[in-house]
């Protein structure tokens, strides 16, 4: 058997073994304090690692990478969902792929592998392992923006809801910084709601805005022409004088709106 399968077979048959090896004197190196079950995961995975390792010494190169990726990705995403700093995931990978490094070239070298073949199977490793780095920061990176816009949609949800008043008039209070995502989250799925929930008129309330930029402005009054095309009438109620200021400057005719210094003032105006 050529030396190097030898190596291979060596590796897989006792990838457990080598692990916690390594698994032990990595464990100075973590930042991140693992609960025993969380060490045993994280075990499992690394002779998983190992054995793909191994294996790819009789696959070919492209064939080893592809595996090697699909197994990073899951990695990848399973660090993203309980919320590790990606910092303290990646601050050992350094001493981690030296450890890996220091025991396969003793295992190639008690094979009796030559020294061209000890450095061709290290080639080889650190090679897959930077690879596998790569792909399991791309999944995390991912996976967690993935995350973050979800988490912005149900915050843009619950910070621009539509309260009815009485028949036919509702408020819609906006609160918090209005960004530019924010106030597509309005055009797309607030206001098209609107008509289906029998609204006449609706009052868009400014009281719970600190600031807003001159683009955002007239995004803002865009939906106010959008409603007032689906035939719903639009009242503004708490603008404060920075937020006049900001209206006037993206050049926005403030005489064709109805605007009031508060709900209840609104509300008054239509005499319902």
């Amino acid at each position: 058997m050529e030396p190097i399968l030898k190596v291979r077979n060596y590796l897989v048959d006792n990838a457990e073994t080598i692990i916690r090896e390594i698994t032990h004197s990595a464990l100075d190196n973590l930042t991140i304090k693992l609960m025993p079950e969380e060490l045993e995961h994280a075990i499992q995975k690394n002779i998983q690692f190992l054995v793909l390792l191994a294996e790819s010494l009789q696959d070919s190169k492209e064939s080893a990478e592809e595996e090697l990726k699909q197994w990073s990705k899951q990695t990848g995403e399973e660090e993203a969902k309980v919320f590790h700093q990606f910092s303290a995931v990646i601050k050992p990978y350094a001493i981690n792929r030296l450890l890996f490094s220091q025991k396969i070239s003793e295992i190639s070298i008690e094979n009796k592998l030559t020294t061209e073949d000890v450095v061709r199977v290290n080639n080889r490793f650190c090679y897959l392992m930077d690879v596998s780095m790569i792909e399991t920061i791309r999944a995390y990176e991912i996976y967690r923006d993935k995350l973050m816009k979800d988490h912005q949609r149900k915050i843009n949800e619950l910070s621009a809801p539509i309260v009815p008043i009485k028949d036919g008039v509702a408020v819609l209070p906006l609160i918090g910084a209005i960004d530019y995502t924010r106030v597509q989250h309005l055009l797309n799925y607030v206001v098209p709601t609107i008509p289906g929930l029998k609204v006449d008129h609706l009052i868009i309330d400014f009281s719970g805005i600190m600031a807003i930029d001159t683009e955002i402005a007239q995004h803002i009054f865009t939906i106010h022409n959008v409603l007032g095309l689906l035939g719903i009438h639009v009242l503004f109620s708490g603008i404060r004088p920075n937020l006049s200021m900001t209206v006037v400057q993206a050049g926005i005719d403030f005489t064709s709106f109805n605007t009031y210094g508060s709900v209840k003032q609104a509300i008054d105006s239509l005499r319902l």
